[in-house]
């Protein structure tokens, strides 16, 4: 065990070394649960919003004026079609997003309406406060080791899950 390891708390009743993998998951699941309670929370304090309805608009957002089709907004969010769908639907009730004439008929296109691109904006700004708060207990270098471990561990994960999974 790394020294760092040996004074980390152990929910696992000492487990040995074997069970590293199982230990760092239940970090990673913690960190991750926490950091997306805290982020709606304040999504729904600050701007009666939902984390599902800014990803859809953040994904729009990167897209520009082209859009995006629901499919391939699914497939960013990693939800169902289903979903995106009745999200969609209600994002273009509020006139934060427009459908877009396309050449496919059968395919609906969607981008941010300009009261949507100025919403988003908004929340972006106050996001990314909130993630930079989450993370202030990080030194720089910390930060950029994590984000490298992240990467190598996202690199594993892509190689050892069916393609299907890694959207």
């Amino acid at each position: 065990m790394s020294p760092a390891a040996a004074h980390l708390p152990d929910r696992l009743g000492g487990a040995p070394d074997g069970k590293r993998s199982l230990r760092l998951w239940l970090r990673l699941l913690t960190c991750s649960t926490r950091i997306e309670q805290t982020v709606s929370q304040r999504l729904r304090d600050e701007f009666d919003s939902t984390l599902p309805r800014f990803d859809m608009l953040s994904a729009l957002d990167r897209a520009g004026a082209g859009g995006l089709t629901m499919g391939e907004v699914s497939r960013m969010l990693m939800v169902s079609n289903g979903n995106v769908t009745g999200l969609g639907a209600r994002l273009r009730a509020d006139g934060l997003i427009e459908a877009v004439a396309g050449v496919d008929r059968r395919v609906q296109r969607v981008r941010l309406t300009a009261a949507g691109q100025a919403r988003f904006a908004v929340m972006a700004r106050a996001h990314e406060r909130w993630i930079e708060a989450l993370f202030a207990g990080l030194t720089g270098a910390e930060a950029d080791d994590l984000t490298r471990l992240l990467e190598l561990t996202k690199q594993s994960l892509h190689a050892t899950t069916p393609e299907e999974l890694n959207g």
